[in-house]
């Protein structure tokens, strides 16, 4: 429903808000059980998740993806990330839950996070035109610097916000166990809480191991040189306050390259 182009900004946003705060209150109550029940952990597998090249801005949202990925606690590689406005595919290696949690939200952010930088850097190229006498193509090379570093803040922004939502429900059990004044209600949430704790660590090293037996040999990607101050600040500012239904380092999402064969 948040994809549908019929509905508002508004009521894209409210559907992937509740989306995303049902799927991650899911992931650790599905952990959390499969421990009670001494089930063995969920598999790890993997996403191929298509990247938009348009405008050369691919390797910016290529950053912002992979950084909301790690949030999740997954890993990601990238196919054809170069500077051309092709597209290219971001391989995310996670646990299931992680993936469907991924699957339905990154269509939902990714929406939101160009129509947000589409509408600001019009506004900022806008203002510099009424300021000063720029030429056509000084105010195209500027919108680009802005959009580029709105993105990459935008994602890292969003990736900061689900991390302080997962660290909030993993303590939700001892401090409801606390409020209910008994002794041994808050020992057992204290303890649920634990075990969550450890059960999504022990995903995060899964993943980790996973990932590099998949991918052992990886290119690292080039870094983007290009940085705007005015976009950066502007893309942070608008992903904190992206409608995710969360109350809330995309340096960890980094995606390293893949060769055509692998």
């Amino acid at each position: 429903m948040a994809e549908d182009p019929s509905v508002t900004d508004a009521e894209s946003q409210a559907f992937t808000a509740k989306a995303a705060e049902l799927m991650t209150r899911h992931a650790i109550a599905e952990a959390e059980a499969r421990a009670q029940r001494g089930e063995a952990a969920e598999s790890v597998t993997r996403l191929d998740f298509p990247v938009s090249g348009v405008g050369g801005h691919g390797k910016a949202r290529v950053k912002a993806l992979a950084g909301i990925a790690a949030a999740y606690g997954c890993q990601s590689a990238v196919r054809g990330n170069t500077s051309a406005n092709t597209e290219r595919t971001l391989i995310i290696v996670g646990t299931v839950t992680a993936l469907d949690s991924l699957r339905v939200l990154l269509p939902s952010i990714t929406m939101q996070m160009e129509a947000s930088a589409r509408l600001t850097a019009r506004n900022h190229v806008a203002d510099l035109r009424e300021m000063r006498n720029y030429d056509r193509s000084t105010l195209a090379t500027e919108r680009n610097r802005f959009y580029r570093s709105f993105i990459r803040a935008y994602g890292y922004a969003v990736a900061e916000r689900i991390r302080e939502f997962r660290a909030r429900l993993r303590e939700e059990p001892s401090a409801q166990a606390a409020e209910n004044g008994s002794g041994s209600a808050a020992a057992a949430g204290e303890e649920t809480a634990r075990g969550a704790e450890l059960i999504l660590r022990e995903d995060v090293h899964r993943v980790q191991e996973e990932f590099h037996r998949r991918f052992p040999q990886l290119r690292p990607t080039r870094p983007e040189r290009t940085h705007h101050r005015a976009g950066a600040r502007a893309g942070y500012i608008r992903g904190r306050r992206a409608d995710l239904g969360v109350e809330t380092n995309v340096g960890q999402g980094s995606a390293p390259s893949l060769t055509d064969s692998d």
